[in-house]
């Protein structure tokens, strides 16, 4: 009896010990990761066990200190400094140190002035605690100003505009924010472009009146045609790399090449003698929440957003394509379902601050949709579809419909495509191959311009 009561009080002896070891010890660095992006660039640093930090922003020269506490310095923690790129837009260096002796300090060298969001991560999927250093610049980039800037550098140095299909004779708010924006003095002229509901166009729209409050317009830079601008959104990246193929093919990777292919096409393609541009929600490997993607394609007030993916099931037997549309109500099949309760999980893998200032803006953002919107998104996915299935298998033959939170956006036709099952070894193999991608943007951009033809874009909404 009483040998019994020893073995329990020397087993929770032990017990007591170990908890105060691991307590001493402190958390120990097991990874770290730098994302660079024009929007932001982020620090990952992954532990085994939640960490504690502080931080100080030191503006001139810009520099963010983050001193961890219960850390020694290690090997991963080392790293951390060669993984800075050069080309980081955000990031000009990183120096790591034992600071005390149960505290590292970070030092993240700045190339502008930055205004950091700082939270941690619980483990989800193959990822433990992580500790997320996101750098914003202090003057966000403005996805319209992006695209305009595109726009003026396909224009001669004469001004003539190069784009094909482009005359000067119909106004367009793009092509007249554009003439605004390089006048002296357009630094001032606010970048605003609210998206406008079909049912509130009107094509009869008459032409920009000049005014005192508004500049005139710069002769040398002529009027355009109505710029059709379709939002391509690759899936997933950064933190997040959506599904893994058998032979490690990485979803984020695939679809963003497919998208940039796809936007090559769009940007030396028309419709009805107007130009077409395309505008990616990510055009590197970084982590864009889902609120956020739709965000920027209302910003550039895109006249269709079409989110690539590349899905996985958890058997390599399911094969084909699919397009996916939004649903008000419930989903279509059980398929529809589980595909869109995985593809909403994207921000929690990737990694949202969910205290941060946007949380309310995404929560009422992610619950609008409305019955016209579903309606043009149906028929832009039968149209992908049906050019998809020229090419390749199709999973379902018509266009299904769930919750996808990606495909909110209530004033613009919204589809998630599937370009394949990236867990089925031969659809693996597909998706690395050139020729197949080359064959999948060709029937994307078939069922874009089909679209178009059956769904004339409308004017804009005049107000910028």
């Amino acid at each position: 009896m009483h040998s019994d009561r020893r073995r329990l009080l020397q087993a929770g002896f032990l017990v007591l010990s170990l908890g105060a070891a691991q307590l001493a010890r402190g958390a120990n660095m097991l990874a770290v990761r730098v994302w660079p992006a024009p929007d932001y660039s982020r620090v990952t640093l992954e532990s085994d066990a939640p960490i504690q930090s502080t931080q100080t922003f030191i503006a001139s020269p810009p520099r963010l200190a983050v001193d961890i506490e219960g850390m020694q310095l290690n090997a991963a923690l080392r790293e951390l400094v060669g993984k800075v790129q050069a080309s980081d837009p955000n990031i000009a260096g990183i120096r790591v140190g034992q600071y005390s002796a149960n505290v590292v300090r970070l030092v993240i060298d700045l190339k502008h002035p930055i205004a950091p969001q700082v939270f941690s991560l619980q483990p989800v999927a193959p990822y433990a605690h992580r500790l997320v250093l996101d750098l914003y610049p202090s003057q966000a980039i403005d996805p319209l100003e992006q695209l305009i800037q595109e726009r003026i550098a396909a224009q001669t140095p004469s001004g003539v505009n190069i784009l094909p299909g482009v005359s000067a004779s119909v106004n367009d708010p793009l092509g007249d924010l554009i003439a605004r924006r390089t006048q002296p003095g357009a630094a001032n002229v606010p970048l605003r472009a609210p998206t406008t509901r079909r049912s509130d166009m009107d094509a009869s729209d008459g032409p920009f009146m000049d005014n005192p409050s508004r500049p005139g317009r710069t002769p040398s830079l002529p009027r355009t045609d109505r710029l059709i601008v379709v939002a391509l959104d690759p899936g997933h990246g950064g933190e997040d790399p959506g599904a893994i193929g058998p032979g490690g093919t990485r979803e984020k990777d695939v679809v963003l090449k497919i998208a940039k292919m796809l936007r090559d096409r769009i940007n030396t393609s028309s419709v009805g003698g107007n130009p077409m541009r395309a505008f990616l929600t990510r055009d590197a490997d970084f982590f864009v929440p889902l609120h956020v993607r739709v965000q920027k394609a209302q910003r550039v007030q895109a006249d269709l957003f079409v989110s690539i993916h590349a899905d996985a099931f958890y058997t390599p037997r399911p094969q084909g394509a699919s397009v996916f549309a939004l649903s008000q109500g419930g989903a279509t099949s059980a398929a529809a379902r589980w595909m869109a309760q995985k593809e909403n999980k994207a921000d929690v893998i990737g990694g949202v601050n969910l205290g941060g200032q946007d949380s309310q803006v995404q929560r009422a953002l992610l619950d609008m949709s409305t019955a016209a919107q579903i309606k043009d998104s149906l028929s832009l996915g039968n149209n992908l579809l049906r050019e998809i299935g020229n090419v390749g298998k199709l999973h379902k033959p018509r266009v299904e419909q769930a919750g996808f939170a990606v495909l909110k956006a209530p004033d613009i036709p919204s589809v998630l495509v599937e370009t394949a099952f990236i867990s089925n070894p031969e659809e693996e193999e597909k998706l690395r191959s050139e020729a197949y991608q080359k064959q999948l943007t060709e029937a994307l951009l078939r069922g874009i311009l089909q679209y178009f033809a059956r769904n004339p874009p409308l004017a804009r909404n005049r107000s910028l």
